[in-house]
């Protein structure tokens, strides 16, 4: 190799080291600073509501803490974390939508839901021990899921429309704590 060629390689690694310590871009829209920020504590969050199937909190708690875990370098602590999240699930229902009209049922004069939705929403708090600027407090985080049930019923929907619905409601909490959205 000639000295320029050594040279040119010598003013290469520098900028290429320089770039990369710049770069703090994620694939998954992340925005953390891990030179700051390296562990994240998520507190169970409970069913205030009493609705829904049993093992709710345990799941929605669950996916919050797989989501974090896959799309960050995070390690997942038990209390006191850089990055702190907690909260409840305060609404389970279920909401008729495109009421139709019931002549054609057993039930000759009865109208019934064309439609039914069930909402849940959550409530979160994030605090970031060493940058307040994203920190919120008694946030609302609220999904939706529609089926019809004059197709399945309420009982074989449910299941399928509550991981769906908590899948969206985590998204939407990972970006409103890290991705800054």
């Amino acid at each position: 190799m000639t000295f320029k060629k050594i040279r040119q390689n010598l003013l290469f690694i520098p900028i290429i080291f320089l770039i990369n310590s710049c770069i703090s871009y994620s694939f998954t829209g992340a925005s953390i600073d891990y030179n700051k920020v390296k562990t994240i504590s998520i507190s169970n969050f409970y069913n205030e509501t009493g609705l829904g199937p049993s093992y709710i909190s345990q799941e929605f708690t669950n996916k919050l803490q797989d989501f974090f875990q896959q799309n960050t370098n995070l390690i997942i602590v038990e209390g006191g974390g850089d990055l702190q999240i907690d909260g409840s699930i305060i609404q389970f229902d279920y909401k008729p939508l495109a009421p139709v009209a019931g002549g054609n049922t057993e039930y000759a004069n009865t109208d019934a839901a064309g439609v039914e939705q069930l909402i849940i929403t959550v409530k979160a708090s994030f605090l970031n021990i060493s940058d307040d600027e994203f920190d919120f407090d008694n946030r609302s985080f609220s999904q939706n899921a529609q089926y019809d049930p004059s197709v399945t019923s309420r009982v074989a929907a449910e299941p399928e429309l509550t991981d769906e619905i908590l899948d969206q409601i985590v998204l939407d909490i990972f970006n409103a704590t890290v991705a800054n959205w």
